[in-house]
This record gives structure tokens, C-alpha cells and sequence, in this order.
């Protein structure tokens, strides 16, 4: 068996420059998994991708179908004026159909795009409106002051879809589904028949606000509160016909996602767990199950309405850079629709490096490359399109995972891993398609060790870099054009915890090694790029910090709202579960006391200073 002509690599170049072989094992239980025979995979249905404006010749004559209905009959030649999007050619000697994909080649990429903004974690964005979790009437909110200091981006945590059973998943880069949303973010005042339920929804609303008292967000709290006040407002107008309208529209994918929700209530939120007749999707059982409890499965659809409308509103005062995780639980919604393109078997991860020496487990089952192009790419098209819904921008989550994927068997370690490579230039042709589509551009996460030709590729398909100051061995001013740069991010201690220490001391605590010679030479980059001394205090350095930034000629610049706050705590600590609280420490202020802080307000004055016009993410 040759693995290469399937995709896996035989060994790696790690980031100290040194050639890695997994075990045989690895590559056995690989092969197993992806039903590896001697030559090539199989070739699947017909699938030709075509750059628009581009004419080609057909080797038989066929019927064009285009994706409107529009039917050209039995053209021998690709004219160049097909629109881009998903056409189909039937060849008139009764052969298979081919999918026809034109598309532009290169991501939306607005030519006068410079702006910033800010980097929110929502759900830590409280207000004294939120009931113990930012939501997205906060959004709003934080969206038209953003507006008004003359950004031109919010860039968010992914909002995907947790289970609805308990205990709740905090990681939002750990969904059931990265097709949905999570009703935690709903603000529950603002959902159609609020006010008919009056008493009650006062009381919980009032349990809700006193959950922001809390130093944690306790999400299991927010909702069942949540959940009760939206089931009493279901009861009252569940039955919608703009409601109708929409779950029409929207067809097959949520009538299945609503219907693994009102499964999951019952058996809990890991479908390889439930009863064997449930497992999949197609089932007898299934479709009994939701005809007997079609009521419940409308109510989880209706959760996504809801969603899509609040999300709409916030997105009409200030188009967000939104969020697309990398993968997805693999018992959750997502691996239940689409088990039959998926290694289940297997998990995605990276291999060790500098900074994390044990390598990482995100325990997310990758696609199997050739069973999701058998598929015509559907899942991905479907959780891409999703993604950019309602977006200005869309930045995609370790992007180099469209070129190849760091895959451990189930049971082995990181160490025992090895890459599997993917159709990337298939992958970024539907991302580019879709990005034209939404009018959003794109930024890659290419943080960590990246391919000379990945980077090359990601440029030249106008896809953002992603650029820190924490990383970066130059200056601002040396910083790419074609990038967003930005201080930290989620998974780096913020300017606080960086500058006096406690990001260091916060991992000892923990129990973890941190790095402190890979954080000292952070403190060093951070004391040239801002001039100040070690007694300066970290009001001074964070706004300093976004000065300094400000100098990149990058196409967008961030600052996150921890640093706006002064917050100490990281979101998240890579690499640890229960030792730290990840995606659980909301902002040490409220979101009133943030939107009239001093130190907000001279962050955007640094970064709003920078010659050239300040544009809307969707120009």
C-alpha cells in the first residue's frame, strides 16, 4: 500500500527542525480507518472545480443545469460567463453527472479594507441586563459603542451549538455543531412572547441577573433559567408562520440538528451512547421519534429562529469577524449527520513543540479527506456557509487544517501522530466561493509552525494572516499588509498577566510548567515595542502596547476587551481541562463599566489614529 497516494505522510518535520516517524501502528490503524487498498482511493462522483471566468472544453456534449434551474442543453464548451456556484453537467451519453463548481479562486477582499476593532468573548461580556452570560443584545450594545469610536469590527468567539443535556460544554471551539448556534446567547426579554409571559419570566430573569454576581460563569445555571423562560414563551407564540417560513427554508440540516437536540434531552448529549436504533440519522426509530415528538423538535428549531434574528440585529449596527472552529465533538450533532464522512476513530491535534512538549489531544475527529470529497464537500459547504451568515469577516481556526491535519489513533498519544493531507486547493476554491457569496473576507489562524507553501497559497487566495505581537520578531511597522495583527489572542495571557507575572504564576498554580523563558522573552518584546520601564504600570503598558500597534500597516487591527478591562486571567489555558477554567471567567467589569472606562476609550483613540479611512468589514 503506498499511503501517500491517500493523503499520509510517512513522517514530519517538527518545529525544532527535526524529521519525526510515527509508529507503524499509526500508520496501520490510519490506513484501517480510511479503507486504504493498493493505487489510489477511489475517485467518487464526478467533482470539477473551474476559476470563474474561465471557458473549458467538455470531452461529450452535456446538459448545463445551473444552480438557479437555468438549463443550457447540450453545450460541448464551459462558456466564461458562468456565475460562480454549484452547477451540474449531464452528459447526454448517460453518464454520471459531474458537480461543476466555479469559482473565483480568491477570497473576498475589500480594496481599501483597513479598519480595527475588538476582540470579544461574549459570553464574558456581562451587562446588568445578562443573566450570568453575555448575550446578544450585549452584542448590540457593544457593537453600536465600537461604531461610534470608529471601528469597523467585532471579532467573536465561535456562537456554535453545545448539546442541550447537562453538564454544559464551556469550550465554544468544542460544539455539537458548527452549523448552529448556542441558545445561551439569546436574550431572552427581546424573544417573541416575552411580555405575554410576564410574572414568571420577571422571576427568572431576576434568578438570571443575580448569576452575575458570580466570579465563574456557571453555565448549567444559565440554562435551565434560560431554557424555562424560553419554553414559556414557545407555549404562547410557537407557532409562527414567519416561523414556517424560515424552518422551510432552511429544510433538511435543521429538521436533523432539531431532532439529535430533542434526542440528546433523553439520552444525553453523546449519540455513540444511545440506544444502537438511534445512532443514525436515517433510522426508523428516528423518524418515529420525531413524528411522536415533533412538538419538542419544532421547539429547538424555533431556538435557531431566535438566533438568527437576534444575531441579524446585532450584526446590522456592526458586521462581525466571526469565528469558525476547527472540528467538533464527536458524539455531538455534527458527528451524528455526518459519521459516514468522518475517521471517528481517530482524533486532531498538533505535535509537540516548544511550547507545549507533550503535544495536544483536542479530541475532534477529522474528516476522512476522500469520503468528504465522495460527498461533494457537502458538510463542509454547509458549516463554511453557516460560518459567514450575517458576518463581515470570517476567521478560520488553524487554517493550515484545509492543506493537512495532525491525526492521533483513539487511545495513542500526540507523539504518536502523523499528518493526513487534505484537497487544499479544492478546500480554499468553496471557501472563496462562499466568502464572494457573503461579501466577508477571510482570516487564517496561522499561528505556530506553517508550510513556506501554505502561507504562500493562503496569500496569493487573499486570505488575512494573522499576526501577534506576543510572536512576531519584528516590529509593527514590519508587520504584513495582508494580515490581522493584534497583541494576544484567547489562548496568550493578556498585556496584564503577561507584564507583572501572574500569567506565570497562574500556571504554576495549576500545576502545569509554564514556559519562563518563552514569557520573558515576550516581557522583552513588550518592554522595546512600548519604551517603558518594569515599574511602569499596566494601565500605562496596555495602552502603550495598542500604540505600538497601531504603527502595522495591517488590514485590520484588534484589541480584546480583557486588556480594555485590565483583566489578569487568560480565557484559556491550552492544555489543561479541569485545572483552570477555561472559557469561564467573564470580564472583571461590566460591560456599562467598560463601554465608559478611560482605558477603552485610549486604546481606540491608539488604534483609530492610523492614517487612512476606517471601513466597514463589508465594503
Amino acid at each position: 500500500m503506498d499511503l501517500a497516494l491517500w493523503g499520509v505522510d510517512h513522517g514530519y518535520w517538527d518545529a525544532s527542525g527535526q524529521w519525526q516517524e510515527p509508529p507503524q501502528e499509526t500508520l496501520d490503524a490510519i490506513a484501517s480507518t480510511m479503507g486504504v487498498t493498493d493505487g489510489p482511493p477511489p475517485p467518487g462522483p464526478p467533482l470539477w472545480f473551474v476559476r470563474a471566468g474561465h471557458g473549458e472544453w467538455l470531452r461529450s456534449p452535456a446538459d448545463l443545469v445551473l444552480e438557479d434551474g437555468t438549463t443550457r442543453r447540450g453545450v460541448d464548451a464551459l462558456p466564461p460567463d458562468l456565475p460562480p456556484g454549484y452547477h451540474d453537467l449531464h452528459p447526454l451519453d448517460g453518464g454520471p453527472t459531474t458537480r461543476l463548481v466555479i469559482s473565483p479562486g480568491r477570497c473576498h477582499l475589500p480594496p481599501d479594507l483597513r479598519t480595527w476593532g475588538w476582540a470579544v468573548q461574549l459570553y464574558a461580556a456581562r451587562s446588568a441586563r445578562s443573566w450570568g452570560h453575555g448575550d446578544l443584545g450585549d452584542l448590540r450594545d457593544l457593537a453600536a459603542w465600537a461604531r461610534g469610536q470608529g471601528a469597523g469590527a467585532l471579532a467573536l468567539n465561535p456562537l456554535h451549538a453545545p448539546g442541550p443535556a447537562l453538564p454544559q460544554q464551556p469550550s465554544p471551539y468544542y460544539p455539537t455543531s458548527r452549523r448552529w448556534r448556542s441558545p445561551l446567547y439569546l436574550r431572552v426579554e427581546e424573544v417573541p412572547g416575552a411580555a405575554a409571559v410576564g410574572v414568571e419570566l420577571e422571576a427568572l430573569a431576576a434568578a438570571g441577573r443575580a448569576l452575575n454576581g458570580s466570579s465563574r460563569i456557571d453555565r448549567d445555571a444559565v440554562w435551565d433559567l434560560k431554557r424555562q423562560a424560553l419554553e414559556a414563551c414557545f407555549a404562547v407564540v410557537g407557532d409562527d408562520p414567519g416561523f414556517d417560513t424560515w424552518l422551510d427554508e432552511q429544510g433538511a440540516p435543521l429538521a436533523s440538528f432539531a431532532t439529535w437536540c430533542a434526542l440528546a434531552e433523553r439520552h444525553g448529549n453523546g449519540w455513540r451512547g444511545w440506544p444502537q436504533e438511534l445512532r443514525r440519522p436515517d433510522g426508523s426509530a428516528v423518524a418515529a421519534f420525531a413524528a411522536e415528538e415533533a412538538r419538542r423538535v419544532r421547539f429547538h428549531a424555533w431556538l435557531q429562529w431566535l438566533l438568527d434574528a437576534q444575531v441579524a440585529d446585532a450584526s446590522g449596527v456592526l458586521p462581525p469577524i466571526n469565528d469558525l472552529a476547527v472540528g467538533f465533538d464527536p458524539g455531538g450533532a455534527d458527528g451524528w449527520a455526518f459519521q459516514d464522512v468522518l475517521a471517528l476513530d481517530m482524533r486532531v491535534g498538533a505535535p509537540p513543540d516548544e511550547f507545549n512538549t507533550r503535544g495536544q489531544d483536542w479530541g475532534l475527529p477529522p474528516f476522512d479527506p476522500w469520503r468528504l470529497r465522495a460527498a461533494r464537500y457537502e458538510p463542509l459547504i454547509q458549516t463554511i456557509r453557516a460560518a459567514l451568515r450575517h458576518a463581515g469577516g470570517l476567521r478560520v481556526d488553524h487554517v493550515m487544517g484545509l492543506f493537512r491535519l495532525f491525526w492521533i489513533p483513539e487511545g495513542a498519544g500526540p507523539r504518536e501522530g502523523t499528518f493526513v493531507r487534505y484537497r487544499a486547493e479544492e478546500l480554499l476554491d468553496l471557501l472563496a466561493l462562499e466568502s464572494h457569496r457573503a461579501r466577508a473576507y477571510v482570516v487564517g489562524e496561522d499561528l505556530g509552525t506553517v508550510e513556506d507553501e501554505v502561507r504562500r497559497e493562503l496569500g496569493e487566495r487573499q486570505v488575512l494572516s494573522y499576526r501577534l505581537l506576543w510572536f512576531e520578531p519584528t516590529a509593527p511597522a514590519q508587520f504584513p499588509e495582508q494580515a490581522l495583527a493584534a497583541v494576544t489572542t484567547h489562548d496568550l495571557p493578556t498585556v496584564a498577566g503577561m507584564w507583572t507575572g501572574s500569567d506565570v504564576e497562574d500556571q504554576r498554580s495549576i500545576g502545569t510548567t509554564p514556559n519562563e523563558s518563552g514569557e520573558e522573552a515576550v516581557r522583552d518584546r513588550l518592554r522595546q515595542a512600548t519604551g517603558l520601564s518594569d515599574e511602569a504600570p499596566v494601565s500605562e503598558v496596555v495602552v502603550a502596547a495598542y500604540e505600538a500597534l497601531s504603527a502595522a500597516p495591517s488590514r485590520v487591527l484588534l484589541a480584546t476587551l480583557e486588556d480594555a478591562a485590565g483583566a489578569a486571567e487568560r480565557p484559556n489555558m491550552p492544555g489543561t481541562v479541569d485545572e483552570w477554567p477555561n472559557w469561564s471567567i467573564p470580564l472583571p467589569v461590566t460591560v456599562e463599566a467598560l463601554v465608559a472606562s478611560e482605558q477603552a476609550e485610549r486604546i481606540a483613540t491608539a488604534l483609530g489614529s492610523r492614517s487612512g479611512p476606517s471601513r466597514s468589514s463589508t465594503s
